[in-house]
């Protein structure tokens, strides 16, 4: 008598489980909501035309670093680690090779930079990174380290905070 209650009850929560699942997937696609951009959205529809035509549309290369592992230090020790995963776009192939041969160089300013910022409160909001500011940080760190035009933009792959 068990057994078969047992087995109703899971047969009961496999097919409510597969009903839910049913419902839940079987809506279309919705686009996120918001604002458009009507200047960036005129500026890709001209990059799309001169892509169609046959222009030159400028390659882009990524440099990814390795990762960084950084503590959050304060009066108390170590609070937690901080994991980024960090990818620099550049123009070209030759700044890319430029990128990878001074990568250590870029990686160590980085930690010597983000170990003293994360110490500090202003670096993060009710305990989680403020992201931005880091990435801004990042961006002069790297044009003070191979010169000014090299990067177009520091991407941040992966944040992770870990506390202890």
């Amino acid at each position: 008598m068990k057994v078969a209650i047992i087995a109703l009850v899971a047969v009961l929560l496999l097919g409510g489980g597969a009903a839910g699942a049913y419902f839940y997937f079987d809506k279309p696609a919705i686009a996120a909501g918001g604002p458009v951009d009507e200047a960036a959205k005129a500026e890709h529809d001209a990059k799309t035309a001169e892509a169609a035509e046959g222009a030159a549309v400028p390659a882009q290369e990524f440099v990814q670093l390795d990762a960084l592992i950084l503590p959050v230090i304060d009066e108390h020790g170590v609070t937690q680690v901080v994991s980024m995963v960090v990818t620099l776009e550049v123009p070209d192939k030759a700044t890319a090779d430029e990128v990878k041969r001074l990568s250590p160089r870029i990686q160590d300013a980085f930690i010597q930079d983000m170990y003293g910022v994360l110490n500090r409160k202003n670096s993060m909001e009710n305990g989680v990174l403020k992201v931005n500011l880091i990435k801004g940080r990042m961006n002069k760190l790297t044009e003070k380290v191979l010169g000014p035009g090299k990067v177009n933009e520091v991407l941040l792959q992966v944040v992770q905070q870990r506390s202890l």
